[in-house]
């Protein structure tokens, strides 16, 4: 790991990576773009992802290669994302990016994890399972994340270490793509990719990351992280509102209209839901009785400096994970900084509060600590109680002016494991989130997935709840099994998880000593904003039937719909369905309703065409939730289906029509 104010530069042309200056004026002629060192080819016998085979750094000749050595928990490697979002979508028919996972834990090593996180992430570009660090030693990358660039000819250019890719590469490609192009040696193309996200069903839930319990009103607040939306819920699991459109922004207003970008953490305080809007680097405070969403804090870029103290939207915070209230000041877990940052909540005016935003484990008066991406808060009567990640440790601070940081469990970045027993010998792994009542400390012990439990009176870790398999299975605490849960809250007796890869909200009852997973209801509320977003139009998943031949005023298309082995329609869900033919005059239906939100709709559905002059292409949109038979698991699929359509004087009665379902495979 390698923080934004300690950038490595390795073995680099100097002058192309200096950082925050630009490239001095010289002829284009006098930089070195030819390199001295060939890239060492790939070994084999390494997983991929996003390609459907390995990658060959002999087949990308032709090309400019960018390789990104980095780590899924790393909060620089995320920060980096956006970066190299830009640079493919200005360069896609020039640059390769090429994401090489060289893991720091445990669990990052498993290729289905790191599937999970390129997903997550929303990362297109082909990946490699580097678990043993092979690509990492050839190329001599020290730090996370690495940036390695690489010539047409297959040849190195350069290398750097740290956040702020963008400008250098893109600085150096400017006068490098001519160069290149002239002596004709730059081909350009896209390349063809097979990307895991088009493998992948649409789930009821996205990666939820963190969750809030209200123990007054007894209502749950579900961070729907990449869904980019916050739900309100009884305990019971019924929604009863949706804050966001779903969309990937930043935009205020209602919570019908307004935006938000991979939220985290949320707290409830006198009626107003705050936000850590992780990706927009942005607090917002959704006042849950008129409905709408304000910024309070962030200017909306990831801040550049460190300790720089700022009030509202003029000062700039770097990914806030979470965020607690107490005695109108506000707590935030600042994961992009490794502090923890505290706002007064009436004038919004913020600065560090404990964490000297060093990454490490060191325990001291609150600014001089050394903090590693803070990632989760809690609170008893005195400390405020968190999760630092980097150093798979759960620490406290005293609210006291002059207060202190000590360690519960944990000692240090690389050390991380799962045993129990008392705290100086018990280990975590990459913990995310935690949940403080009588007298203990829950956490999501992330990377383990499993549930842990500190007694604070006796300072002993034990598990709670997970078998360390990552998978979904309910039943008998030792024997359910969680995939890196993120968030933890308690509400009478029963811990509630977001179990972040399973998609899902688990229950862990303490007096039944079981595990379950919450069942969502009022699914309208989930579409009622449907369409609201500036942005917002619907889209599915292409599916071409065949053609259909019809007698007008006669034939009826009898609609169907087939579902994976194991799955049955959520009965607790609308199924929408919508049917035209892009002009609606070019086929007259004699259902004047063809836009349907539907419950427990009985199948097939009838459609009878009316009128029909010459041969249209019809189109069926449909949304269609289904779930596993015990509901633990319940997925969405959107599809956009279309079938060519020509009248007959002569037709059938009936013609039926059925429409698969998207398989899940393997979740």
């Amino acid at each position: 790991m390698i923080s934004n104010m300690a950038r490595v530069f390795l073995f680099c042309l100097l002058l192309l990576f200096l950082a925050g200056t630009s490239l001095p004026a010289q002829p284009q002629n006098s930089i070195n773009f030819e390199g001295n060192t060939d890239a060492p080819e790939f070994p084999g016998g390494l997983t991929w992802l996003n390609t459907d085979e390995p990658i060959q750094l002999k087949k990308l000749r032709g090309k400019f290669v960018l390789l990104d050595f980095w780590t899924f928990c790393c909060i620089n490697c995320m920060h980096v994302i956006p970066d190299l979002k830009k640079l493919e979508a200005k360069y896609d028919q020039e640059l390769v990016v090429i994401g090489v996972h060289s893991a720091k834990f445990e669990n990052e090593k498993d290729t289905d994890q790191i599937r999970q996180a390129v997903l997550r992430y929303g990362v297109r570009h082909p990946v490699v399972n580097d678990a043993d660090f092979k690509v990492w030693n050839r190329y001599g990358a020290r730090a996370w994340p690495t940036f390695v660039l690489i010539n047409p000819n297959g040849r190195v250019i350069g290398s750097m270490s740290g956040e702020g890719v963008y400008e250098p590469i893109d600085r150096i490609l400017t006068m490098a793509i001519p160069h290149f192009e002239k002596k004709g040696e730059l081909h350009r193309s896209p390349l063809e990719l097979s990307l895991e996200e088009a493998k992948q069903p649409e789930t009821l839930l996205s990666y939820p990351g963190k969750i809030f319990a209200d123990p007054e009103s007894k209502r749950l607040f579900i961070t729907d992280s990449n869904h980019n939306r916050i739900l309100v819920t009884t305990a019971d699991g019924k929604i009863l509102d949706v804050i966001g459109n779903g969309e990937e922004g930043k935009a205020d207003g209602s919570f019908d209209e307004a935006e938000l970008n991979h939220p985290q953490g949320t707290f409830l305080h006198q009626g107003v839901l705050y936000i850590a809007d992780t990706e927009n680097h942005l607090i917002r405070a959704a006042d849950l009785k008129s409905r709408t969403l304000k910024t309070v804090l962030g200017t909306g870029e990831q801040a550049r400096r460190i300790n720089v103290p700022g009030q509202g939207t003029t000062v700039a915070i770097a990914s806030p994970w979470d965020v607690l209230i107490h005695d109108r000041q506000a707590y935030i877990a600042m994961a992009g900084t490794h502090q923890i940052w505290s706002a007064d909540i009436d004038t919004w005016h913020a600065q560090p509060f404990a964490g000297s935003a060093r990454e490490n484990l060191v325990d001291d008066r609150r600014l001089k600590a050394a903090l590693a991406q803070t990632s989760g808060l809690a609170r008893s009567d005195t400390d405020l109680f968190f999760a630092d990640s980097e150093t798979s440790s759960i620490r406290k601070v005293d609210l006291k002016p002059d207060g202190e940081v000590k360690t519960l469990v944990g000692t240090g970045l690389f050390d991380f494991g799962s045993k129990d027993g008392p705290c100086k010998q018990a280990t975590l792994q990459h913990p995310l989130g935690l949940t403080v009542a009588e007298e203990k400390v829950y956490v999501a012990d992330t990377y383990n997935s499993r549930i842990r439990v500190i007694d604070l009176e006796k300072c002993s870790v034990s598990t709670l709840a997970g078998s360390g398999l990552k998978e979904l299975k309910n039943g008998k605490l030792n024997t359910s099994s969680f995939n890196e849960p993120g968030g933890v809250a308690w509400l009478q007796d029963r811990l509630y998880v977001a179990d972040t890869n399973n998609h899902v909200i688990r229950i862990v009852d303490l007096k039944t000593k079981t595990v379950s997973s919450l069942e969502l209801t009022n699914l309208e509320k989930l579409s009622a904003n449907l369409g609201k977003g500036k942005k917002s139009r619907f889209s599915g998943r292409e599916v071409r039937l065949p053609d259909l031949e019809v007698e007008p005023g006669k034939t009826e298309i009898a609609l169907s719909f087939t579902l994976p082995q194991g799955y049955k329609m959520n009965e607790n869900a609308p199924f929408y369905l919508q049917w035209n033919s892009g002009d609606s005059n070019e086929i007259r239906f004699e259902n004047q309703a063809s836009d349907l939100n539907l419950k427990k709709p009985e199948f097939p559905l009838m459609i009878r065409i009316a009128d029909l002059k010459q041969s249209r292409k019809l189109r069926i949109d449909t949304v269609v939730y289904y779930c596993t038979s015990e509901q633990s698991v319940c997925l969405v699929d959107r599809i956009s289906a279309s079938a060519q359509i020509r009248p007959v004087d002569t037709g059938a009665n009936q013609i039926p029509v059925a429409i698969e379902v998207k398989n899940p495979g393997k979740m």
